[in-house]
């Protein structure tokens, strides 16, 4: 929070905040109560002298020294007694000419009543009221005095110092403003409590760090390529990225799944059994609508407690796409560490024969290595004219060299370069993994042998790669494109399964036939377009 250029913690805020809340509204209620509170006690003051009154004006005694003017002395001592039991200023009975019959200053007494506020009791009124008298100011009630045949004989005034009224009211007031006191104490020590209740949850972080956690968090979740959703303990999806929509959107789900039940919106999520069982699950293959995707999904927890699921999303296809290239730039490196090592080992051998100045046999040398090059050279030329494919053929050709394997390249026409610039890429993931798989097979051969033949017949081309090995083992020749089946070890199998994605993004077949003493052959056809070339 801020005041101007000047930032307090969050934790001061409520604390001043709350006080001040309970200040305003303690304040409040206590003068409304003070006042409510001083008018009680003035009214119950009244009361209390005006049922005194009304028992000392029923009073027979009081009656018959009214009526009869006899008795006074008897009257002034029973008002005196009462006077002091019920701890009031005066009970003064007059007759009615307003003279004193009682009071409690013996001196007045025979002397008209003093304060000019006995008229209307004088006339039949009972009535309450404020005046000044001999003994001061004083809260006066009036009640006049009836003989049994109904005709007045007098009235009774019962005063009550304001001076004591005042005094209850103070003392009222006191309870009042100390019992505001506590609930503002109590109030300083709750405000405290609950700010550093609140501090502790928020883990002590300031609103504006909230909120720019918040928006850094949103820019990682919309910077990622993977698409994220997680959802609550209710099975409520919460978040959903931009890439999480994209894919939906792509699969033909609707828009906007934040606030969806998760079972409702993506039933094949499994994030609910992931809330059950408390268990992650990494690269699982799944799909949505038909669209394959690969998920992880993860319960989320806080202090041990699971508290939702996330998963992590990517489109399959796409993964498979970068897969791909990946195989292929490790094709190519492949091939040129073998092309490089074999044009390291030309080099070294004219190095030494200039050294030991071999001329005739040095030139003799060149010669025959310019011969294979250009015959080599030639040979894929007269194959396939697509540059990059050549190039990728000639380096298999120094890798077969290097690892005596007899490569031999044949076609019944020249293959053109494709329309479509992917074709190429392609090509070189199925043949290269196809040659790679097949000098594997031939490696404990003595005489090893690999060919690779194309057949284009203008709108579809075929390739195919034989080798004279061992064969495929027959446990696995019906899921050998799957990915991870291979015979070589844990860290292989990822070929074969290259080969069948390239072959179904061409929109091809793929066939093999496989024998322990003839070898293996793989058969791939695929639609191929050429590439129209414009002349001026």
């Amino acid at each position: 929070m801020n005041f101007g250029k000047r930032y307090i913690s969050l934790q001061t805020a409520i604390i001043i905040f709350v006080v001040v809340v309970v200040i305003a509204a303690l304040s409040a209620t206590g003068i409304l109560l003070v006042n409510v509170t001083a008018d009680n006690i003035e009214m119950h003051q009244a009361e209390k002298a005006m049922g005194i009154a009304q028992t000392v004006s029923e009073v027979p005694l009081v009656k018959e020294s009214l009526d009869e003017n006899e008795r006074s002395e008897e009257v002034q001592l029973f008002t005196n007694k009462i006077r002091h039991d019920t701890n009031l200023l005066f009970i003064v009975v007059m007759d009615m000419d307003g003279i004193r019959k009682t009071h409690p200053n013996a001196d007045i007494i025979g002397k008209p009543f003093v304060g000019g506020d006995e008229t209307r009791a004088l006339k039949g009124e009972q009535y309450t009221s404020i005046a000044e008298g001999t003994l001061g100011p004083s809260l006066r009630a009036f009640k006049p005095v009836f003989n049994d045949a109904g005709q007045q004989i007098g009235a009774v005034s019962v005063g009550i110092s304001l001076e004591t009224v005042k005094d209850t009211v103070s003392k009222s007031r006191y309870i009042i403003y100390a019992g505001m006191g506590v609930g503002i104490l109590l109030g300083i020590i709750g405000a405290i409590s609950l700010a550093r209740r609140i501090n502790r949850i928020l883990f002590g972080l300031e609103p504006y760090k909230i909120a720019s956690l918040l928006e850094e968090r949103n820019a990682m979740l919309e910077s990622v390529r993977e698409g994220i959703i997680a959802v609550n303990p209710e099975h409520t999806i919460v978040v959903a990225n931009k890439e999480a929509v994209r894919i939906f959107r792509k699969a033909g789900l609707p828009l906007n799944p934040v606030g969806k039940k998760v079972d409702e919106y993506l039933p094949v999520s499994r994030l609910i059994r992931i809330l059950q069982s408390d268990r992650a699950e990494y690269d699982q293959e799944s799909d949505i609508n038909g669209l394959p995707i690969l998920v992880n999904r993860v319960p989320v927890k806080v202090n041990g407690q699971t508290v939702g699921a996330i998963s992590t999303f990517r489109d399959k296809s796409e993964l498979s796409s970068l897969a791909e290239q990946l195989t292929g730039v490790r094709t190519y490196a492949d091939a040129l560490r073998a092309q490089t090592h074999e044009f390291m080992n030309i080099l070294h051998v004219i190095t030494g024969m200039l050294h030991i100045k071999e001329y005739a046999g040095l030139e003799k040398y060149l010669r025959k290595q310019t011969k294979l090059f250009q015959a080599e050279t030639g040979c894929v030329s007269n194959i396939v004219k697509d540059p990059v494919i050549a190039g990728f053929l000639l380096s298999k050709g120094s890798y077969a060299r290097e690892n005596q394997v007899k490569l031999r390249y044949r076609a019944n026409t020249p293959l053109p370069s494709s329309a479509d610039p992917n074709t190429a890429h392609h090509m070189i993931t199925i043949v290269g993994n196809l040659i790679e798989n097949a000098f594997d097979a031939v490696k404990d051969n003595i005489e090893k042998q690999v060919s690779v033949s194309f057949h284009y017949d203008g709108a579809s081309c075929a390739i195919t790669v034989k080798d004279n090995g061992k064969g495929i083992a027959g446990e696995i020749r019906d899921h050998i494109f799957q990915k991870g089946e291979s015979t070589k070890g844990s860290e292989k199998g990822f070929g074969l399964y290259n080969v069948m994605q390239s072959v179904r993004s061409l929109d091809g077949t793929i066939a093999f036939e496989s024998d322990d003493i003839i070898g293996t052959s793989f058969i791939v056809k695929f639609p191929y377009k050429e590439e129209e070339n414009d002349f001026d």
